[in-house]
């Protein structure tokens, strides 16, 4: 099994050569770089944290599914990769590779329509509401960023001036971080990087899994939503 090294700074390079030129020919060009120095590394890097966290790892593809999108360039522009099953976040912590650096973070980036109900009750509720409001103050407090969309205004139903409005508002919440390239991210610093990322995230993560669960909803497979 490969162990994890870093991230030199071919894989820097790597990426901002793909923005530039996202092609068939840039890709197969350079395709032991990636399959070297990125799409291995990410899987050692994830495959190492899920032997000491739990869970089980999944790799996503690096081609992008243009069959509904307008944007045709065939390559993500990032790696990425989620523990699935580990106590920290049962539905994924979330790991990723870009030019602009190592991201990590964990929570729920797509809420079907039955976990927004689950979500907005909860957020509500005068015991629930406060204690998820500050379990996102304080992984704030570490640095994280709140990640997800949000409405414009208040959903259906619920006043707009509710004091956790901004909770409220959110159609998805996730929470994680970046650790810029600059010439590299060495081993130590990444495994560090990302555990401590998942570790400051897990409240919050802890709590949608308490308090909404996963979707019970059939899966349109066709567009991959739910229904």
């Amino acid at each position: 099994m490969t162990t994890f090294d870093g991230f030199g700074p071919e894989v820097k390079r790597w990426f901002q050569g793909l923005e530039a030129d996202n092609s068939r020919e840039y890709f197969a060009a350079h395709r032991d770089v990636f399959e070297e120095a990125i799409r291995d590394q990410m899987e050692a890097l994830l495959t190492e944290l899920s032997q000491k966290l739990g869970g089980e790892v999944k790799l996503f593809r690096q081609n992008r599914d243009i069959r509904f999108s307008r944007d045709k360039s065939p390559y993500k522009t990032n790696t990425y990769g989620i523990v699935h099953g580990s106590e920290l976040g049962p539905q994924g912590l979330y790991a990723s590779i870009s030019a602009r650096g190592l991201v990590a973070g964990s929570g729920y980036h797509v809420m079907a329509r039955d976990q927004l109900d689950r979500y907005r009750d909860a957020v509500v509720d005068d015991a629930r509401g406060p204690e998820l409001g500050k379990l996102v103050a304080k992984a704030q407090k570490t640095g994280l960023e709140v990640w997800g969309e949000s409405l414009v205004t208040a959903p259906r139903g619920y006043p707009k001036d509710h004091p956790r409005i901004e909770l409220l508002r959110r159609k998805s919440l996730a929470l994680g971080t970046t650790l810029p390239f600059g010439r590299g991210i060495g081993r130590n610093d990444g495994l560090q990087f990302v555990t401590k990322t998942w570790r400051a995230a897990a409240p919050v993560t802890c709590w949608l899994e308490r308090e909404v669960g996963p979707t019970t909803l059939e899966v349109d497979r066709a567009r991959g939503r739910r229904r």
